[in-house]
């Protein structure tokens, strides 16, 4: 059997959800599972990472990798591949993953199949699923001439189990290999919310143009508080200037598979629905019966959300709190 190479995400030294389930769909598949991660909390997510799956880990604990930079995260990448020698390696088809392995499997000569929603592993070879058109069609996708193949997966696609706290995984540290660089990152600029971000949330309360102005988002912020979700929004809500863009769903925003989605005020045009569409129990408020939601929905409420949706918030408080 060959090895698997799982880029291991995380924030704050917690390891990502998105990262477990590939950790644990590589143990699955039979082959040598390893994993990489980098910056100064790399030693803090070894333990998570050997519980999920991995038999070793690689890291570069240079602080300097905290953010991510294109030319040092592809180089230490780049090393770290050559020595593993990996016939596969999985990664989150998040922001970082998605700008990172093109630029890996240009310098290896390899493929990369992005934005995946179903993964079969068997032996050295990986066939995965991939959404076209904004979801209209699909696409199962293998490799030919291709040494290593890099798969991307969306987030919350995979099951994820109780992790075995009996199983760790030997830990290799690297030097950083990045040296001459080109760009240097001054500054991030973050978000105030204290919520996971939409591409991880397990459930989502989203804002469309029916909640008539921005202040109304307040009614969604309260739902949200009360079930422990993040807060969403449309394409036309985010170019109103509304919300920031970090909330954006749809096919230029973020694509989302949580458990619940809670679509308000969302009439439903096709670039939303491709970003929501895989979300296990969709829930559809709006005063307009022929929005193209309700044909996605799992649950319709026909009426005004601004009336609607503070109830609901009632009700939630009395069945949760009790």
């Amino acid at each position: 059997m060959g090895k698997v190479l799982v880029f291991a995400e995380q924030t704050n030294g917690k390891l990502k959800r998105s990262s477990m389930e590939l950790l644990q769909a590589a143990a699955k598949s039979g082959n040598t599972v390893v994993a990489v991660t980098f910056g100064s909390h790399a030693g803090d997510v070894t333990a998570a990472i050997g519980h999920n799956g991995a038999s070793e880990v690689h890291v570069v604990k240079d602080a300097t990798l905290d953010s991510y930079n294109p030319e040092a995260y592809t180089a230490n990448m780049v090393a770290i591949v050559n020595k593993v020698q990996p016939s596969i390696i999985l990664s989150s088809a998040s922001s970082t993953g998605k700008d990172l392995f093109p630029r890996v499997a240009a310098r290896l000569n390899t493929g990369v199949a992005s934005d995946c929603t179903q993964l079969t592993i068997s032996g050295d070879n990986v066939t995965a699923v991939k959404p076209m058109y904004s979801g209209k069609a699909f696409a199962t996708v293998n490799f030919e001439n291709s040494p290593i193949k890099i798969v991307l997966m969306r987030a919350n696609q995979l099951p994820v189990d109780a992790a075995d706290t009996s199983k760790s995984a030997n830990v290799v540290e690297h030097a950083n290999a990045a040296t001459d660089l080109k760009t240097l990152i001054k500054e991030i600029v973050k978000g105030a919310s204290e919520k996971l971000d939409l591409t991880e949330a397990n459930i989502i309360v989203s804002g469309g143009r029916g909640l008539k102005e921005a202040a109304n988002f307040k009614v969604l912020n309260d739902l949200a508080d009360v079930l422990g979700a993040t807060v969403g929004a449309t394409r036309a809500v985010v170019d109103a200037g509304w919300v920031g863009h970090g909330m954006q769903v749809g096919q230029t925003g973020k694509t989302v598979a949580p458990s619940l989605y809670i679509a308000v005020g969302i009439s439903g045009a096709i670039q939303h629905l491709a970003g929501m569409g895989s979300s296990k129990v969709i829930v559809a408020i709006n005063n307009d019966a022929n929005a193209p939601i309700f044909q996605k929905a799992t649950y319709g409420i026909v009426g005004d959300a601004l009336e609607i949706v503070p109830k609901l918030t009632e009700e939630f408080k009395k069945a949760l709190h009790h």
